[in-house]
């Protein structure tokens, strides 16, 4: 998400809206690192609300809960398939998605990653532009 975000804006897609009640809009505040740590960037306090919101994420909705059915660590799905879609599949399938979800996860980061280096190095990224 992060990847696709920085895209998405970098391509000027932004939220409608106002981002509070001053009547500041989305696309108001610089994309990128620029938006959390430049002198334009989003307030502090909306920062706080940023951060505790992924605590709150953290630590009341991302629960690995024991006897609920999880086959692996990181399965947050406590119960909820119902065999739907993942219940259906044999171990083999399962253990070849799970490594392609791993993989995409991967590549994902160091793509974010790379975005990151280049906009504090400066410069133009192919697809990007100017950073």
């Amino acid at each position: 998400l992060a990847f696709l975000g920085q895209i998405t804006t970098r391509g000027g897609t932004h939220l409608p809206g106002s981002i509070d009640y001053a009547g500041h809009s989305f696309d108001s505040y610089p994309n990128g690192l620029a938006a959390l740590f430049g002198p334009d960037s989003v307030p502090d306090r909306g920062t706080v609300q940023i951060f505790c919101f992924i605590g709150l994420l953290e630590l009341f909705v991302m629960k690995d809960i024991e006897g609920t059915g999880n086959e692996h660590v990181g399965d947050f799905r406590n119960g909820l398939d119902g065999g739907v879609f993942w219940g259906k599949l044999d171990e083999e399938t399962k253990l070849k998605k799970r490594g392609i979800e791993l993989n995409n996860g991967r590549a994902a980061m160091m793509g974010i990653l790379g975005l990151m280096v280049h906009e504090q190095l400066g410069g133009s990224v192919p697809i990007v532009g100017e950073l």
